[in-house]
Order: C-alpha cells, then structure tokens, then sequence
C-alpha cells in the first residue's frame, strides 16, 4: 500500500506550518470525476428556479462564512485582512449573480421555412477548474458560479499552496443543499490532478488560471479531444500616465495598481510608461507614495501589502533585480520570518530588459518615459501578454484613441479597475483565452442545441 502524498500547508508571513493535506492522485481523481459525471445526469434536471434557489443559498452560506473564510486567506495565502474580506466577498456577489441565470439561459426562435427552428443552450458536463495561488478564492468562484447555474457540475483543483478556502467552499455548498458530487473540491498536484482533466474523456471542459507556458500546455492537451478551454493567462499590464492628467492622483494610486497582494496579480501594472515632459514630476511624486506602501502583519488592519507566497517565489522575484539594477527607490519590508519583498521601482530601464518585458509577478515596477500617443503604444503593445493597462489624461479624446489603441482585454481610464463581476474579464493574445464574469461567461459554460420542428402535412 502507497503511502499518501501529503502536502505541509504554510502561511507565509509566520513560515508557520497551519496544516497538512492529502493530496488526490490519479485513483482518486478518477473517482471525482465518476461521481460528477453520475451527479451531471441529475443536476442538469433540476428545475431552473430550483438550482437558482440553491445557489443563493450557496450565496448566503458564503456570506455568513465572510470572516472565517476571510482569517483563513490570510493566514494561507498572505493576503492583507482587507483584501481578504473583499475577496470572499466577491465571492459571494459572483454565486448570487449567477444563481439568475438558470431561469434566464434563453434560446432563439429563428425564422426558417416549413416549420419552427429553436435553440436551446445545454450544459456541458464535467468541468474541470485549475485555481491559482494567487487569488484562490474568487478564481474558483468565478468558474463554479457560472458551471453551476448553467447546469454543469465541477471539480476544483486548487494550488498546492493555496487549498483552505476552496475546500471551505466545497463544505459550504453541501450545507447549502447543493447535492454531492456537484461541486467538488480536490487537492492535488497539477501534473496529475490537472493533467488528468486533461486527458479524462469525461471532462468536457477545463478552465486553467496560470502562467502562459502551462496554458499553452494544456490548450494542447485538450486539442487532441477537441475539448474546450478558458484560460486566464500571464500579463506584462501598461500604466499609461499623460502629462494633462492629474499627476499627483496617477502617482498616489500607482503603488497599489502593481504592489496590491505583493504583486502577485496578473493584472498587475507592472510597467509605467509616462509622458516625458512630466517624468520628473512624476517620480517626483511617485517615491513618497511608494515610501508608504505599509508592509508587514497581513491580519493587522492597517496593513496594505503582505509577503510573497514562498521562498522559491521570492528567489524568483529577486532575479529580477540583480545588484547592477537601475533601482530608483524602494520602501520598506518587516526582517525575521516570512517571505518578504521590499516595493521596489526600477528606473529608467531599456525596453529589452527581463524586468520590463517578463511578468515578474512581484512587487517591482519599470518605469519608462515616452513621446507622444503612438510611441505610448508601442511601448505597450510590445509584449506577448495583453490582458489589462490604465491611462490616465484628461482629454476624453485621447482617452479613447488610446482604448482603442492598446491590445489589452481590460483597461480603465483614471483607474486601476480591472474586475467586476458583473463585466467580461480576459485577455488578448498570450493573456488568454474566452471570457470570465459578466453575462458572456455563461458562453463558457453551455452550448448550442439546434431543433428545427417541421409544420408540413
């Protein structure tokens, strides 16, 4: 008899191990998908306004976890209390949005000759999700809420690193009256748990949030059963800053659009590219602003930027700021235990360095000084990844020429915002693949079933 592969999970601001899980392997994968696939023939059935009551059941058994589930990403994942509490929030927005969708899945009637012509938007069957460590929390949500509504059921595989809240997820949903073997939750390592939906003919279709490389992987894997795939991928995002915007409200907001969970965000505006005529003034006003970026304790109240999530992670980050590195100033990160990494801004850079062409996916940002409007999209769109930016001007003009202008899925204007849940979400070219949130991720998850009904004698 094997002996179980068994994963220490860490916090990692302490180094302290908070727990111990048991890791699913092909058997037990195998068994997962068995029981969705038997859980799909029922849940597909149940009546819309039915599945809809359940899932804001799940929604309001969410709502009532917030804190506990809150206390156990930051103690998990690093993430400041704040955040925490907005993500298991968001969470909860996304179940009770989707649980309006099953009475509104709505077909066409087309207009053909001879009879009647119907659509109707089915399920797909098992859906396999790969969560990140990143934001495992509302990453999971985001797929299993829309799955669910549309008659679907799920196994979540989370990250190694990050398991706590989407297995309190999954216990969440069967206190809801959510049936076994609708949402599942399964620990485990990507090379098997994630393969496995990969290559499990039952699996009709995965969503993946990662790194591009293991995207491309993937998307391949799927290719040789043509089975569908999101993925939300990697991003090299552009903070583009005019010299007519409000440069002291760009600089102030600049820190927590690439520092916010310690950069670890793909979305992350990890570039800075500023009008030259205001460079100066823009640095000028930037440093006090990085300077008191508060980094330490992520459960203390105050606290705006934790640690990374792991020594590796950490080597990982460092590389990308050698000793010879064109550091224009740095704040301040707690010494002792914990994975920690000072906000660190580098400047000016070339354009061929690994720092500003490579998502670093850590508290470090370039910054870069431009032309005009089309050298600023250049410099942006000179990258593989295209799944976020902001411009800040003033002239609505220009805001929207340059909207239109940079190859990116999701873009504010005199904001960081890049997620609603009530928006498509996704990224152009290696940034990903379809869209999540919003009414168009309902798309993800259904397809098409087309009944033509003859009327002729």
């Amino acid at each position: 008899m094997t002996e179980p592969d068994l994963f220490e999970v860490v916090n990692p601001a302490t180094e302290e191990v908070i727990t111990t899980v048991e890791l699913a392997g092909t058997a037990e994968t195998d068994a997962a998908v068995a029981r969705a696939r038997a859980a799909f023939d029922t849940w597909r059935r149940v009546a819309p306004a039915d599945r809809a009551r359940l899932l804001r059941a799940f929604a309001a058994a969410v709502d009532a976890d917030r804190e506990h589930l809150a206390a156990l990403e930051v103690a998990n994942a690093g993430h400041t209390i704040g955040n925490a509490r907005w993500e298991a929030g968001n969470a909860r927005d996304v179940i009770e949005y989707y649980a309006a969708a099953p009475e509104r899945l709505f077909g066409r009637q087309i207009p053909v000759a001879g009879g009647i012509d119907v659509t109707f938007q089915e399920p797909i069957g098992v859906v396999g999700v790969i969560v990140p460590w990143n934001f495992p929390m509302p990453i999971a949500a985001w797929a299993l809420a829309p799955a669910l509504a549309a008659g679907n059921t799920v196994i979540v595989k989370p990250a190694e690193l990050t398991p706590l809240t989407a297995l309190r997820l999954a216990e969440l949903a069967l206190a809801a009256g959510i049936p076994e073997g609708v949402l599942q939750v399964l620990p485990g390592r990507g090379p098997v748990v994630g393969q496995r939906f990969v290559t499990h003919p039952d699996v009709r279709k995965v969503v993946f949030t990662g790194s591009t490389r293991v995207g491309k992987e993937i998307m391949a894997g799927c290719a040789a059963q043509v089975k569908p795939v999101t993925l939300e991928l990697g991003g090299k995002s552009a903070n583009i800053v005019f010299a007519d915007a409000d440069l002291a409200k760009a600089a102030a907001t600049a820190p927590y659009a690439v520092f916010d969970n310690a950069g670890q965000d793909c979305c992350a505006r990890s570039r800075i590219l500023v009008e030259a005529s205001a460079f100066d003034d823009f640095m000028a006003l930037l440093e006090p602003a990085v300077r008191g970026v508060r980094v330490g304790d992520p459960a203390d109240e105050k606290t705006e930027m934790g640690p990374l999530i792991s020594a590796a992670h950490r080597e990982r980050v460092s590389s990308y700021v050698p000793d010879a590195s064109a550091v224009a100033f740095r704040g301040s990160a707690p010494d002792g235990p914990g994975f920690w990494y000072p906000p660190t801004v580098l400047a000016p850079v070339r354009h061929e360095d690994r720092a500003f062409t490579e998502e670093i996916f850590g508290p470090v940002v370039a910054v870069v000084p431009f032309h005009d409007e089309q050298d600023a999209l250049r410099i942006a769109n000179a990258t593989e990844y295209g799944l976020s930016g902001s411009i800040w001007t003033r002239d609505l003009g220009r805001a929207l020429r340059v909207s239109r202008g940079v190859e990116a899925g999701n873009l504010s204007v005199n904001s960081h915002s890049s997620v609603r849940y009530t928006t498509p979400f996704g990224g152009f070219k290696q940034s990903g693949l379809g869209r999540e949130l919003g009414p168009d991720a309902l798309d993800a998850f259904t397809q098409t079933k087309n009944v033509f009904i003859s009327t002729e004698e």
